[in-house]
């Protein structure tokens, strides 16, 4: 849509640099401010309800400043809910079964992602270039999903007020307070984000096989298939196993993946790869926020998770940029192997 509105791929890129961005700093701050106020499910609901909004808003004019501005608004939200919807699911939770509980979102959040873009696709190829009315169309789940979120009751929780005013220093606040074994999950966490890339990379590596623009899209849509059929069951099995020792075996799948594609060459390959990246997924991106869940208070969990949420998102961000450096200059082997290594 946006490249038929006159976007070129530079412009794409700094749209999503900075879409990803206000949604880095988003979950950090709002976390924060979610903490401070003792109550979660504002900020879940009007999270949502911004993203929802943000559809509607690309239907109404294709200027570059107002499709910038919709892409905000859905970033906007995105880091509003996150850090405070979060701490709700580690409400939930209890000790023994953190884990499960973060899986069983991300499979669900996965598969909506996978069910979402299929209906849409089905739509478009019934409806060549028909993205505005498409984009009304999106309005309608998303204010489902809104009317289903007043089902939802915040649990008691105790305001943390500050005398100070609450402002945006607020979001990098936290990693100062933190407790010490936060601190070092965290920092580890955060190194390790540093070489994990934009999953894009992945795919145009996958592009030069000679598969097809359609082809690539059905390898994403596999991958996340394979998320979500993992992301439940690999949880229950950190949950009883540990989750140190799963997060490890998630790491080790990465490497080995990031390997393989610094050498590989055919598609059987590249979709036994996507197969173990989604293991990788699963057994690492719902895992670190239960282990987070585990090692903080309740009343401080959402600007915990928040933290480090937006931290990764900044840290992504300088990852994508020095891996397509390096692929440009020294080669997709170097690019890949040095991530794995």
């Amino acid at each position: 849509y946006l490249r038929s509105i006159g976007f070129g791929m530079a412009a794409i890129g700094l749209l999503e640099g900075v879409a990803e961005m206000v949604a880095g700093l988003g979950k950090a701050w709002f976390g924060a401010w979610s903490d401070h106020l003792g109550k979660r499910l504002p900020f879940v609901r009007w999270g949502y309800g911004l993203s929802a909004l943000s559809k509607p808003m690309l239907a109404l004019s294709a200027s570059i400043p107002w499709v910038f501005t919709a892409r905000t608004v859905d970033r906007v939200g995105k880091g509003l809910r996150t850090g405070a919807r979060d701490a709700m699911l580690n409400d939930e939770a209890g000790p023994d079964n953190k884990a499960a509980v973060f899986g069983y979102h991300r499979s669900m959040d996965t598969m909506g992602a996978v069910i979402g873009p299929l209906l849409a696709l089905i739509f478009l190829l019934r409806n060549p270039g028909a993205y505005k009315p498409l984009f009304w169309i999106a309005l309608l789940p998303g204010l489902m999903a809104i009317a289903l979120t007043f089902m939802l009751k915040d649990k008691p929780a105790v305001a943390k007020p500050d005398r100070r005013p609450f402002g945006l220093m607020q979001a990098s606040r936290y990693w100062f307070v933190a407790p010490v074994a936060y601190r070092k999950l965290v920092g580890a966490l955060l190194v390790f984000a540093l070489v994990n890339s934009s999953d894009m990379l992945l795919l145009l590596r996958v592009r030069e096989a000679g598969l097809s623009d359609s082809a690539v899209i059905g390898v994403y849509i596999f991958y996340n298939l394979v998320y979500a059929a993992l992301a439940y069951p690999v949880g229950r099995m950190a949950d009883r196993s540990g989750i140190r020792r799963m997060m490890s075996f998630g790491l080790a799948a990465f490497a080995l993946v990031y390997a393989g594609f610094s050498f590989a060459g055919s598609w059987p390959l590249y979709m036994l790869l996507f197969v173990i990246y989604g293991f990788y997924a699963a057994a690492t991106e719902g895992i670190a926020k239960a282990w987070i869940g585990k090692i903080v208070s309740r009343d401080e969990a959402a600007s915990a998770i928040g933290t480090y949420t937006g931290f990764q998102s900044i840290a992504a961000l300088v990852a994508s940029a020095w891996t397509g450096l390096v692929w440009q200059f020294a080669g997709v082997g170097w690019a890949f192997g040095i991530s794995a290594i």
